[in-house]
Order: structure tokens, then C-alpha cells, then sequence
């Protein structure tokens, strides 16, 4: 065992001292579970009521039941990156950089729980908040001393440079099936989109639709459809494996599966026979696109507070109200769209889910379909697909998109969805943080200052070490929510901690990346700026950090 204050990495980077480094960390975890257990009794306290959790106290109460949702998302990210590691030592593939990555991963989170969890740049999540102290095992205090060193950095930074031809810094983990997804789909974004997204960010301009055609061919669209829909029936976990790697390419190109991810979960958990016949078939093929008609201007993650109203007529429905941040809108077959069916409801009761057929648009007539109308919001970032405001006044629908046929279900059948798009919004958060971490090490590579690349000063180095580390952590943890997923285990709080992880990883990967660029950072030309850009979405849609916080801290507060 070292001794106190010795560096588990040597500090002329001899390997980790393995066998130590699985022991501490197997040793550290039930701590970890013993304070979260703690705190989260603590927390039931200061907020409940009668027995019961009280809604105006949980908000009164808020920074400390988001601190809970964060302490809660690092227990579970370092176990599942602890159980990685065991998978890799069990299979003969656990290597010195993995061993790196455990050794960094672990010291530098145990750090941070000692000494406060940035829950953004201005919010630090403290344990003290909670009534529970640090982790003060013997096992922990090795880690946080010496876990995440310079010669650990340096070392893990110097076999990157070695293997920088590697689908991932350090072993994923998959299985061979998915490996040889994921390297399908990695040659696709080296060659159809990286070298072409920049300028499509630039121009503002949509995904060629050649580039759907072929993301159809390849499968994307049915990826996880079953096969007797027209899809290949695969799992959660090849479906963050392909959104993770096209989204390392671009973000863009990341999200198109996810508008059929979304729409054939609805009609599949929600659908009559009749509709998952009529349309999982055309979504799987990419005959028809979809996108999601959820939020409403002045409604943003308060769903029930919908106000698109859907009255009954002879022939079907007829909706009317408006809706804004629509994806992919102009381009689109149908729309899976949320309206309220009961004008008498203040609620999600009263909200029902249609499947709302439209005219794709062209550039000249972007919504010719009658009753609807629409219009560009521009954007930062997250350009490929854009992002449009709708309007509808007496827009039909046929009686037979009623999704389920019983109106009143809409709330509840959108619920459904959200372990799968929060996976998939982990997936794609991994992705660009990918990105962030291979443009900058490029960069870092190629420029010189003082005589030597850039790599080789030590924050430079560093940045690029915490990079391949976090983006490691946040993977596991995504590939964790989706085996859940897969093995039909409730994973509503698992998809949450991978979003509210990976989205804060992405953004810290771009930020620090541009950081290495320095002032060429700032310039629209390097690819750098439209990945800042890109990543800075991950921490909204899909539920904004706040808003999964809370939901989170709620669910481990039942």
C-alpha cells in the first residue's frame, strides 16, 4: 500500500499499483453509500411534512435537494466506473491507461465531494449542506491525496498520444457486437460529416438530406424498433453507442435518430395495433421523419400547464394554439403532438398525444400544410436540424392519430419516453465531449509556443488528462442507464444522473478544448467555437440541470 502522501502513479510514470487501486476503490464505495444514505435522510427531514414529502419545502429546500441529485449521480457514476474497471480485470483488458483513468477518476471525484461539487460554475453542492462529512476512510484519504496527480496526468496524457487512433482513450467495455457498431459509425463521421459540419454550421444551413438517405440505409431510423415493425430490433445500448458517435461527428447529425427514437417509443408504448402497424414501419425505413410538438412559449418544462387546445369535430380534431422550439420542424412528415383535449382541465390530466400528419416544407414554403404556420429561431449552436416557433389555428387530424385512441393519456404516454431520450441525450453528450477532447489534443499537437507543441506544458496536458477521465465516467454511466434499459429495469433515475453527468462534461470538455485553442478559440473559422456551441444545449433540452435535479432528488426522496 503506499505510504501517506506517495503517489499511486510514480512519479516517473511507472504503471498504477493495480492491485491496490481495485482494493481502494471496492473499499471506498460503501462509504460513499453509508454518507449518501445519510445525507438523504437528512434532507427527508428538513422537507417533509406529516410524513409526507412537502412540495413548498422541497423548493424552500432546493440547493440541498440538488446537492443530494448530485452527491447521488457521483456515488453511481464512480461505481459503475468501478465496476467497468472489474469487467476489463476480469477479461484480461484492464490496462495501464485504464487503470489511469480509474486511479484520476476516483481521487479527483472523492475530491470534489470533500471539498464541494460544482453544480455550475457559480453553485457548489457541499456536503456540510446535508449534515454529512466527508469520506474519511483510509481507503478514500489515499485517493484523494494521491488519485489524481501530476504524474498520473502526465502519464495518461503520454499513452493517449501513443493510441490516438483508438475508437476511445482506454477500453469501452462493450461487447464485440457493439464495438463493431460503434466502428461502423465512427468510419461514417470521419468521412461524411466531420469534414463538412463546420460548414454547415457556419452557413446555418440543414443536414443534406443525402446524408439522411444514407443514416436510413444504415438503419439509424429503426435502430431499436423490432423487427416485426420493419426495425432491427436492437438495444438501448447500441442505439447510445450509434448516437454517440454520429453526434461525435456533429450534434446535428447525433439527433436525427432521436426524433424516431421518441415517436416510435410513443406509438410502441401507446399505440393502438393499427398505428404501430401504420407508421413503425415508415419510421424505421426513414419514409417518413418525425419531430416532437411539446413545449409551448410560456410553459418551457411545465407540461401540464399546456394550453394548445385539440377540439373534437365530425371528421377528427382540430388543434389550435402555439408551440415553439420544435426540431426539425419544416422538414418533417408528422408530429407527435401534445394538446390539451379537456378545456375544462388546469393539468396534465387534461392533455392528450396525436399523431399530426403535415407536408414537408421546402425553403421557399417552409409550412404548407393549411392551419399551421411557422417560423426560424436562430441559434448558436445545434443548427443542423434548426429550430422553429409553430402556430395553429384549426389544424386537422384525423380521429385515427388520437395516439391510443382514448383521449386524456398524452401526459402519461410522453412519460414513457423519457428514460429513452435521456439515454440518448447522455449518448450524444459523450459524443461531443468526444469531439472537444480529439479537437483539442489535434490542436495542442500541432501548435507550437516556445519552442515545443502545446501538449507539453502541463495545464495543456492536464485539461486534456480530466477530459479523457470525465468523458470515460460519463460513458459508464450511460451505458449503465441503458443496460437497465434493456434488461426492463425502471432507469428513470439512471437516465437522469447520465444527462445531468454527461451535459456538464460535454460543456467543461468544449470550454476547456477552446481554451487550449486560445485566441483561434474565438474564431468562427476553427471548429472548436461550433462544438462550445453545440454543447451548450446538452445542460437545457431534454430537461434543463435544474429541472433534473429536481426531478431526480424527488425520486430518491420516494
Amino acid at each position: 500500500m503506499p505510504h501517506d502522501g506517495q503517489p499511486l502513479t510514480a512519479p516517473r510514470g511507472a504503471a498504477p499499483l493495480i492491485s491496490d487501486l481495485r482494493r481502494l476503490t471496492g473499499e471506498v464505495l460503501p462509504e460513499l453509500e453509508a454518507i449518501f444514505t445519510t445525507a438523504r435522510e437528512t434532507l427527508r427531514g428538513m422537507v417533509s411534512q406529516g410524513g409526507k414529502i412537502s412540495a413548498a419545502a422541497l423548493e424552500q429546500h432546493q440547493h440541498e435537494a440538488h446537492g443530494l441529485s448530485w452527491l447521488a449521480t457521483y456515488v453511481e457514476a464512480l461505481r459503475q466506473l468501478d465496476a467497468w474497471a472489474g469487467r476489463l480485470e476480469a477479461g484480461g483488458r484492464f490496462g495501464e491507461i485504464e487503470a489511469l483513468i480509474l486511479q484520476i477518476g476516483f481521487g479527483e471525484y472523492l475530491s470534489q465531494l470533500s471539498g464541494g461539487i460544482p453544480m455550475s460554475q457559480q453553485e457548489t453542492a457541499r456536503l456540510a449542506d446535508l449534515g454529512v462529512g466527508a469520506p474519511g476512510s483510509e481507503a478514500a484519504q489515499i485517493l484523494i491525496r494521491s488519485g489524481n496527480n501530476p504524474a498520473a496526468r502526465a502519464r495518461l496524457v503520454a499513452l493517449m498520444r501513443e493510441d490516438k487512433a483508438r475508437a476511445t482513450f482506454g477500453a469501452s467495455g462493450l461487447d464485440e457486437e457493439l464495438e463493431m457498431i460503434r466502428d461502423q459509425f465512427r468510419r461514417y463521421s470521419d468521412e461524411k460529416v466531420i469534414p463538412f459540419a463546420h460548414d454547415w454550421h457556419l452557413k446555418d444551413e440543414l443536414i443534406p438530406m443525402e446524408i439522411i438517405r444514407e443514416l436510413a440505409e444504415m438503419g439509424v431510423f429503426g435502430l431499436t424498433i423490432p423487427e416485426e415493425f420493419g426495425g432491427f430490433g436492437l438495444s438501448k445500448a447500441s442505439m447510445v453507442v450509434v448516437s454517440e458517435e454520429l453526434s461525435r461527428g456533429y450534434i446535428g447529425v447525433g439527433s436525427l435518430g432521436t426524433r424516431s427514437e421518441i415517436a416510435a417509443e410513443l406509438i410502441l408504448c401507446g399505440g393502438t395495433p393499427e398505428q404501430k402497424a401504420q407508421w413503425l414501419p415508415k419510421l424505421a425505413s426513414g419514409e417518413i421523419l418525425p419531430t416532437a410538438v411539446f413545449t409551448e412559449p410560456n410553459t418551457g418544462s411545465d407540461l401540464g400547464a399546456l394550453r394548445t387546445r385539440a377540439t373534437r369535430t365530425e371528421e377528427g380534431w382540430e388543434i389550435t394554439g402555439n408551440k415553439t422550439w420544435i426540431t426539425h420542424a419544416a422538414r418533417t412528415h408528422v408530429m407527435t403532438l401534445l394538446a390539451r383535449t379537456d378545456p375544462d382541465s388546469t393539468d396534465w390530466r387534461g392533455l392528450s398525444m396525436f399523431l399530426a400528419e403535415k407536408t414537408p416544407g421546402t425553403d421557399e414554403a417552409p409550412f404548407p400544410t393549411p392551419g399551421m404556420s411557422g417560423g426560424e429561431i436562430e441559434v448558436l449552436g445545434y443548427r443542423g436540424m434548426k429550430e422553429y416557433e409553430l402556430g395553429f389555428d384549426g389544424f386537422k387530424v384525423k380521429a385515427e392519430n388520437l395516439l391510443g385512441g382514448q383521449p386524456g393519456q398524452g401526459f402519461k404516454q410522453l412519460m414513457q419516453t423519457f428514460e429513452s431520450a435521456r439515454i440518448q441525450t447522455g449518448a450524444r453528450a459523450i459524443g461531443v465531449a468526444q469531439a472537444a477532447l480529439e479537437t483539442g489534443m489535434q490542436y495542442a499537437e500541432d501548435r507550437r509556443q516556445f519552442g515545443k507543441a502545446l501538449i507539453e506544458f502541463p495545464r495543456v496536458a492536464n485539461k486534456l488528462a480530466m477530459m479523457a477521465v470525465e468523458v470515460m465516467i460519463a460513458r459508464q454511466l450511460t451505458y449503465f442507464a441503458a443496460w437497465q434499459k434493456d434488461h426492463d429495469k425502471r432507469c428513470d433515475l439512471e437516465a437522469g444522473m447520465a444527462k445531468l453527468l454527461g451535459a456538464r462534461v460535454a460543456w467543461a470538455s468544449a470550454d476547456n478544448a477552446l481554451q487550449i485553442h486560445g485566441g483561434n478559440g474565438f474564431a468562427l473559422e476553427y471548429r472548436i467555437s461550433r462544438i462550445l456551441c453545440d454543447a451548450r444545449i446538452l445542460n437545457i433540452f431534454e430537461g434543463a440541470a435544474e429541472i433534473q435535479a429536481q426531478v431526480i432528488a424527488r425520486r430518491l426522496l420516494d
